[in-house]
C-alpha cells in the first residue's frame, strides 16, 4: 500500500464525485497513474464501522463491472464456486486474507468476521472481488481474477477522472 497523498485524495474525490472517506492508501493505480483501488480505514471518522477495505474508485472499471454483473456474471462466479472445491476452498483464503489485512488497520466488533464481496460463500459484489484482487495481486481471489480477467482492459480510453488544473 502506498501512502494517500493529497493528489490522489484529489484523484479520488474526482473519481467518485464526492471526498473519500476513511481512505488511508492506495491499493493499487490504474494505467494512467490514478488510483484504482483505495485501502480504508475499517471504521470512518464519524465511528461507523466500514468493512470494505479495498475500495474500487475508478470509473472505468466501476462501469465495465457492473455491466458485467448485469449480464450474469456473478450467477456463474457462484455455480463455480458450488461445482468446484478448489475454487471454493481459493475463495475461503480469499475471505481469511481480506479479514487479517483488515485487522492490520484495525478490530472493529461490529463487523468481526465480515470480509466483502459476500465472500467466503457467496459472490455478491465483484467491485470488491475485483478490488481486492488489483490490491493483493492475481492468485488472491479467484472471482476477483476472473471478473478482471473479463472486463479487459478498461483502462485503455484513457483517464477515469480529470484532475488538477
Amino acid at each position: 500500500m502506498e501512502p494517500l497523498t493529497p493528489g490522489d485524495a484529489a484523484a479520488v474525490s474526482a473519481q467518485l464525485g464526492r471526498p473519500s472517506r476513511g481512505a488511508i492508501g492506495v491499493g493499487q493505480r490504474c494505467a494512467c497513474g490514478l488510483p484504482c483501488v483505495v485501502v480504508t480505514r475499517p471504521r470512518l471518522a464519524d465511528g461507523t464501522p466500514f468493512p470494505t477495505t479495498y475500495y474500487l474508485t475508478c470509473r472505468s472499471l466501476n462501469a465495465a463491472l457492473s455491466t458485467h454483473e448485469s449480464q450474469g456474471f456473478m450467477r456463474q462466479a457462484q455455480e463455480r464456486l458450488a461445482s468446484d472445491p478448489q475454487v471454493a476452498q481459493a475463495y475461503a483464503r480469499a475471505h481469511e486474507r481480506y479479514l487479517a489485512a483488515r485487522a492490520e488497520l484495525g478490530e472493529v466488533p461490529q463487523i468481526e468476521g465480515v470480509s466483502a464481496g459476500g465472500m467466503p460463500e457467496r459472490v455478491k459484489c465483484l467491485h470488491a472481488l475485483a478490488a481486492q484482487s488489483l490490491a493483493c495481486g492475481p492468485g488472491v481471489n479467484p472471482v476477483g481474477d476472473a471478473a478482471l480477467a473479463a472486463v479487459g482492459t478498461w483502462w485503455s480510453g484513457g483517464p477515469c477522472a480529470e484532475v488538477g488544473g
